[in-house]
């Protein structure tokens, strides 16, 4: 009974697609609770058909925390044929010490939103509303557990940045980005207080300022 709770629907994307808002964005993101990398934030248009989002859900398409790192990349090409459109964009962590986490991640959205092929009819979001759009939208708590649209939109958003961050152990190597894609974790506070913060580390988080105190990565 519980997994199927976790398993979203289309629900809040046929309430607007019952108003003639065909085009509904599902939005979310990846990578606020990080010390170190971009916010990333994804758009998922999907289809107005039932067929379609039952494949998806019978996939697994489901809150990208629910998944394994291999099934969340086995998805990825799913979502991308079945979608009307995808984007995918970031904040970086200068942009967050500048704006706030909070700030920057709506910047995010907004930029994926703006990369999509066309301007979507409605939004459904993760957890808190986007007024920087004009957009008909609805936030649900826990949306990526609800809607299929955010859901996968959880899913491209988080694999893009655990991509990114892989990329990036090659250039800083030694802070274990490959393994913990920039999170809290005991190997990067070790990393933090021998080596310092790296121009990826979001310099006005607690962490970063105190561990890395007195040593300096060269940009």
């Amino acid at each position: 009974m519980a997994s199927d709770i976790m398993v979203p629907t289309a629900q809040y994307e046929r309430e607007f697609w019952a108003q003639g808002l065909m085009y509904v964005a599902g939005c979310d993101e990846a990578g606020r609770g990080c010390w170190a990398g971009p916010v990333m934030a994804a758009a998922v248009v999907l289809p107005a058909d039932v067929v379609l989002i039952n494949v998806l859900r019978a996939a697994g398409v489901r809150d990208s925390k629910l998944l394994s790192p291999a099934r969340r990349e086995a998805l990825v090409p799913l979502i991308e044929e079945v979608a009307v459109a995808t984007a995918v964009a970031e904040a970086s962590p200068e942009e967050i010490d500048a704006l706030g986490i909070a700030p920057a991640t709506r910047l995010a959205i907004v930029r994926a939103l703006q990369q999509l092929p066309f301007t979507p009819q409605a939004l459904l979001l993760d957890a808190f509303a986007l007024p920087e759009s004009p957009l008909p939208q609805k936030a649900l708590v826990r949306g990526d557990s609800l809607s299929v649209s955010i859901a996968a939109a959880s899913i491209l958003a988080k694999v893009t940045r655990d991509r990114r961050m892989e990329a990036y152990e090659a250039t800083y190597p030694g802070y274990g980005f490959a393994r913990h894609k920039g999170y809290g974790t005991n190997e990067h506070r070790a990393a933090l207080q021998r080596l310092g913060p790296t121009p990826l580390h979001r310099r006005t988080w607690k962490p970063v300022r105190t561990l890395g105190e007195g040593v300096e990565v060269g940009r």
